[in-house]
């Protein structure tokens, strides 16, 4: 009588043990579902933690709550709340939330201020143009840097003639800076159907003065619009 073997059942992986929640002081709780005024309340209250002003900092960017900006401009001041602050101004669609960002230009510094700086070239504010200039031409390298970098994302002729006028100026990693800042500020111009200006841009930067790597792709750009089907004949 022949025997039958029976292939035993593969033992069961045992199931991944749950992270630990996490302590109720970092709950966001009844934050995520509080309205503009709940949330503002949060930061005028001198007893909130400071997980609770950073959650309440970004939702109100969430919610876009315009009255909110005096709230979160105070902050931007704040070593610790900063970058929710500005979480929290970025995505309102206002102009206070601009001039807001504009005024802190000159009250902070080091990673308070190039922070700030980096909002406002996400945010493509043109008028902080000019500020942007000083601090690009200024003796802080990271401000400088950043400030070159933002008048790229902002893009426009004005941009382009700062950024052109830099870059033979500037050494080392502010150079890099204001010729990667130019590349972008050239496809700005492009998107914008500001094409002959994209190309004088793009010129420019072929030139021998400017770094190998963003010289390379100002000459890509060139040939790729110059052999492009889409370009106007």
């Amino acid at each position: 009588m022949q025997q039958t073997t029976t292939t035993p059942a593969p033992a069961a992986t045992p199931a991944k043990p749950k992270p630990p929640a996490p302590p109720p002081e970092l709950q966001e709780g009844a934050i995520a579902t509080m309205d503009g005024a709940g949330l503002m309340g949060i930061l005028q209250n001198s007893g909130s933690s400071e997980f609770q002003k950073a959650k309440a900092c970004v939702r109100l960017g969430e919610l876009g709550v315009k009255e909110a900006v005096p709230l979160l401009a105070a902050l931007l001041a704040d070593e610790h709340l900063n970058a929710y602050a500005r979480y929290g101004l970025e995505p309102i669609a206002d102009p206070a939330a601009d001039e807001a960002l504009r005024a802190a230009l000159g009250k902070l510094k080091g990673n308070l201020l190039v922070g700030v700086i980096n909002s406002i070239g996400k945010r493509r504010d043109a008028k902080a143009s000019q500020a942007l200039i000083r601090l690009m031409r200024g003796p802080d390298p990271e401000a400088a840097r950043a400030a070159a970098a933002a008048l790229g994302n902002i893009g426009g002729p004005a941009s382009a003639k700062e950024l052109t006028a830099a870059l033979p100026k500037a050494s080392g990693a502010l150079k890099l800076a204001v010729a990667d800042a130019a590349l972008i500020c050239a496809e700005r111009l492009l998107a914008e159907g500001q094409r002959d200006q994209a190309l004088a841009l793009y010129a420019t930067l072929s030139g021998p003065d400017t770094p190998k790597p963003a010289r390379l792709a100002a000459m890509s750009g060139i040939i790729r619009e110059e052999t492009s089907t889409s370009r106007p004949r």
